[in-house]
C-alpha cells in the first residue's frame, strides 16, 4: 500500500507553515515533504516533525533566489561556489530532520548548452558524493515546461540519461507523475521501465493539478501498479487543493494509516 507524504508548501496552506505539520498528522499522513524549509531554524521543524510522529520523506536543496524567479542554480555556470554552500546548509537541514532524500533543481538553461550541461553534471556528483557521506540519496526531477517554462531538466529520457552515465550509487530519479504525463504521457510504461532508479514518486491531477481524484489519469489503478512493481517509498501528494485541504481528502480515505 502506497505511503503518502502531505506537501506542507501547497496543502494546509490555510495555516502557518509551522501548524500546518500537525494538520497532516490529524487528517492522517505520517509522512511530510515540502519544497524549502529555510526560512526556519531547522531545530523548529525537527521538534514539529518529533512532535507529530511524522516522518521527513524529502525537501529541496536551496534553489537560488526563488523570489526573484530563480528555480535552481544546478546547471547555472559560474555559480558553483553557490551551489556547494548550498549543500552545507541543506545538510544542516537534513541533520536535524533525518531526511534521507534531497531534491536538486536544475535551474532555468539549456543542457543542450555544453558548458551548463558539464555544470550540471559537475554538480550533481559533488552534491551525490557531500550527501552519500550522510546516507542521503540525491534526487533529479524532470518538470513541464508549462508550469516552469525554461527549466533545463524537462524531460525524462534527458533525466534517466543522466543517472545511467554517472552510475553514480545514490543518484536517483523523483518521478512525479504530473509532470510525466505532461511531458511524455504513457506513465505506466515510464514507471515500470524506470522502477529501479525510482526513488520517490509525486502525484496530482492532470492538468488542474487538484486532488488525484479524476481528470485524465486513473490514480486507484497507479497505486496497484506502484505495489505490483515493489514501490515501497514515499508518494508525495504535490497538489493544490480546490478548496480547504481537509475538504478535498475524500480520495485519501483508502489509504489513510
Amino acid at each position: 500500500m502506497p505511503r503518502f507524504a502531505a506537501n506542507l508548501t501547497m496543502m494546509f496552506t490555510e495555516l502557518p507553515f509551522l501548524d500546518r505539520f500537525a494538520a497532516a498528522r490529524d487528517a492522517g499522513f505520517d509522512a511530510v515533504e515540502y519544497l524549502f524549509p529555510y526560512e526556519h531554524a531547522p531545530e523548529e521543524i525537527a521538534s514539529r516533525l518529533e512532535r507529530h510522529e511524522l516522518t521527513q520523506a524529502l525537501f529541496n536543496l536551496p534553489p537560488g533566489d526563488w523570489a526573484k524567479g530563480e528555480r535552481g542554480i544546478g546547471a547555472i555556470p559560474g555559480r558553483e561556489q553557490e551551489f556547494r554552500e548550498s549543500i552545507s546548509m541543506a545538510l544542516r537541514f537534513a541533520d536535524a530532520t533525518g531526511v534521507k532524500r534531497l531534491h536538486m533543481m536544475a535551474g532555468l538553461a539549456s543542457l543542450d548548452d555544453p558548458s551548463s550541461m558539464a555544470t550540471y553534471r559537475a554538480n550533481i556528483a559533488y552534491a551525490a558524493e557531500m550527501l552519500s557521506q550522510k546516507g542521503i540519496d540525491l534526487l533529479l526531477e524532470p518538470i513541464n515546461g508549462r508550469n516552469m517554462p525554461g527549466y533545463a531538466l524537462n524531460s525524462f529520457d534527458r533525466a534517466v540519461s543522466i543517472i545511467n552515465e554517472l552510475s553514480l550509487s545514490n543518484l536517483k530519479l523523483q518521478f512525479d507523475i504530473y509532470h510525466c504525463q505532461i511531458i511524455h504521457g504513457d506513465v505506466t510504461m515510464r514507471l515500470s521501465a524506470n522502477i529501479p532508479m525510482i526513488a520517490h514518486v509525486q502525484i496530482a491531477s492532470i492538468p488542474s493539478r487538484h486532488e488525484p481524484d479524476m481528470e485524465e489519469l486513473n490514480y486507484p489503478f497507479l497505486f496497484d501498479e506502484l505495489d505490483r512493481l515493489g514501490y515501497s517509498n514515499f508518494v508525495g501528494c504535490e497538489y493544490n487543493p480546490r478548496a480547504k485541504t481537509n475538504d478535498g481528502l475524500k480520495w485519501f480515505q483508502p489509504w489513510r494509516r
